[in-house]
């Protein structure tokens, strides 16, 4: 790891699942969790099918559908409780938060053996749905924002990231690391509290398999690397810039599918968040919270996003750390739907021309 990460205040919650505590101002007051919860499963509760026809692999998880849904707020699951009754959180107070998922994608039993079975049908290809999935509470502040947050604490919340991707990487069960944050009950949010997710997932999703194929094809026709040229070519046209600093670009890409859509790219070609130096990490987190804010303001009113964290394992031959913003807000009154072609077609149509997204998104960073 490049910079030094203070290690976090590790303790467990009544059913063992791990909790960890970042903090800048010195240890955490943390109390018991007293809930009386079910045992954790033994054995993996998931799991992950392979679509014949697509080679996409396709997580099986029907226990989510008892996950917390929307509670009152009275009884949101992120709220600090130094009681340890009503929350995942049994502390006064806290800065950032990393707890395991209580309802799982992915899990991986403490103990459990990693072993690929046997598949003797090619049409019904599955596995056990190991990994992990974790939440991260950005704030304790029930009705804040990321937006909202100094510098200071972005900054934690990158170093929450980067302790997690390093951990999560060195797993054998993990394959690809996702940082990742929802906003907006538009977007399918069913907690308010700001806080994003972090998946393990134990396969290279579809995503990343296809960026990386078109990397390496990139590099076997132009003999350099794709994310160095994209960030070089938006730099050389200009038109789309949205904010450049010595050490971080944000821009709206060429083609841009989405009606808002922002991508921030460290300037050094680094794999991962690990990689990042303390000046490198700082910037990122001001460049983020500009961007964040500049979203809010667009329509005077919170934007609904998707905030989307790529990361590659270093030393693998592409792959570059990138962060893509994105909502389906595409006025302030209407919704981007996701409808016949791109839903049944991958085919995205957008409604705005990346320049007059990058237009509308200048004007209200100033």
């Amino acid at each position: 790891m490049t910079r030094n990460i203070p290690a976090p205040f590790a303790s467990r919650l009544a059913d063992g699942r791990e909790i960890l505590f970042f903090s800048s101002d010195g240890a955490p007051l943390v109390g018991v969790d007293r809930r009386d919860l079910p045992p954790r499963p033994t054995v993996p509760t998931t799991t992950v099918r392979r679509d014949p026809t697509t080679g996409d692999s396709v997580i099986v998880a029907p226990a989510r559908q008892e996950r917390t849904y929307k509670p009152p707020r009275t009884m949101c699951p992120l709220d600090p409780d130094p009681a340890g009754r009503s929350s995942e959180i049994p502390a006064e107070d806290y800065e950032v938060v990393v707890f395991e998922n209580r309802f799982p994608s992915l899990s991986t039993p403490d103990g459990w053996e990693v072993a690929a079975p046997a598949q003797p049908d090619p049409l019904r290809v599955q596995w056990s749905g190991l990994g992990r999935c974790e939440v991260v509470c950005f704030t304790s502040d029930h009705d804040g924002s990321f937006a909202g947050l100094t510098q200071r604490r972005a900054r934690l919340v990158i170093d929450a990231w980067t302790h997690r991707t390093a951990e999560l990487f060195a797993r054998s069960d993990i394959e690809e690391v996702y940082c990742f944050e929802n906003r907006g009950e538009e977007i399918g949010v069913t907690l308010t509290h700001p806080h994003g997710q972090i998946y393990g997932y134990p396969f290279r999703t579809r995503r990343t398999a296809s960026l990386l194929r078109t990397a390496a094809q990139y590099r076997n026709e132009h003999g350099r690397d794709l994310f160095e040229a994209v960030l070089a070519s938006e730099i050389a046209d200009g038109d789309r810039i949205l904010v450049r600093t010595e050490l971080t670009t944000a821009f709206v890409p060429y083609a841009a599918k989405w009606p808002v859509e922002v991508h921030v790219y460290p300037n050094r070609h680094v794999h991962n968040l690990t990689e990042l130096t303390d000046a490198e990490a700082d910037d990122l987190a001001a460049v983020y919270l500009t961007l964040l804010r500049a979203f809010d303001a667009l329509y005077e009113a919170p934007l609904p996003y998707i905030a989307s964290w790529h990361q590659y394992r270093t030393g693998e031959p592409e792959g570059y750390l990138h962060a893509e913003l994105f909502s389906i807000r595409r006025s302030a009154d209407k919704l981007k739907y996701l409808a016949g072609s791109e839903s049944g077609r991958d085919a995205f149509v957008t409604d705005k021309t990346p320049e007059a997204i990058a237009d509308e998104l200048r004007a209200v960073i100033g």
